[in-house]
């Protein structure tokens, strides 16, 4: 058994509930700290929920960056971390020299180092490589709102954690006619996503056709990730803003938002 599966995804908490009466128990989505290692070299520490986060480490590095191709990371190990003051995880990933190079030369360009990851950088220009236009992939011309709609309305039966506590994100993946492939859960949508696109490229399914749907914002985050793995879609319950619009534009990503119900907005073609 594998120490993240040791470590709960829900906890209880004593709450007091209207219109009931008197004090009841609730639970309450796990969050820990989850510190990335690359080669020993600590990288950043994530707040996450403690599931599938092998996926979630190689999804990061892949959609970071600082990986090209899963067959660069060569082995992937999770470990519970007992401090003073916390208990966390950490994901230790050892990958190939050349891209572990490339990593620290990125490290010395950041200016400082936050407690959700390396989030401080010197410029622009540093945010990261201007991201390629992907060629047009056939099957998304077949893509109908029906699918969206479909995938959409049945994604929360599959949400399971967060029918427990209601505080978790989803990233699935869906196919062409809007059947719900697999779904990810977390309470942060960038480390959902992350855990998909690592499952993914960890079983070599990611060049299927396919698109991936998020119950949160399409913010440009989420848009960079996946571009950067060659996803040509993405839908989003929430609107995005017109920086992801305009990211989206020009690389050439399908993007939905407001996906829910029976409405549904194209904001890129």
């Amino acid at each position: 058994m594998r120490h993240e599966d040791r470590t709960p995804a829900l906890s209880t908490c004593a709450v007091d509930r209207w219109p009931q009466d008197g004090q009841t128990t609730d639970l309450l989505a796990a969050e820990v700290p989850v510190a990335l290692e690359f080669n020993g070299i600590s990288h950043a520490v994530m707040l996450a929920t403690p599931q599938d986060l092998e996926a979630f480490a190689l999804g990061f590095a892949l959609t970071e960056g600082i990986l090209d191709t899963p067959a660069q990371c060569y082995g992937i190990e999770v470990e519970l971390v007992h401090t003073d003051s916390v208990q966390g995880l950490t994901v230790r990933l050892e990958i190939a020299a050349a891209c572990f190079q490339r990593l620290k030369l990125q490290r010395r360009s950041l200016a400082g180092n936050t407690g959700c990851g390396l989030c401080g950088v010197e410029s622009l220009a540093a945010l990261g490589p201007p991201l390629l236009a992907m060629p047009r992939q056939p099957w998304l011309a077949a893509l109908t709102v029906d699918a969206l709609l479909r995938a959409s309305n049945a994604l929360p039966e599959r949400q399971l954690l967060n029918q427990a506590c209601g505080s978790l994100h989803a990233a699935a993946w869906v196919s062409p006619q809007g059947k719900l492939l697999e779904v990810m859960e977390d309470v942060g949508r960038h480390n959902a996503l992350d855990k998909l696109l690592g499952y993914r490229a960890r079983h070599n399914t990611l060049q299927e056709p396919g698109f991936v749907l998020m119950t949160s914002r399409a913010s440009h985050e989420l848009i960079r990730k996946c571009v950067r793995m060659g996803v040509g879609a993405m839908a989003a319950i929430s609107a995005p803003t017109d920086f992801a619009v305009d990211m989206a534009t020009r690389s050439g990503l399908q993007l939905w938002g407001l996906v829910r119900g029976q409405r549904a907005v194209r904001y890129t073609a």
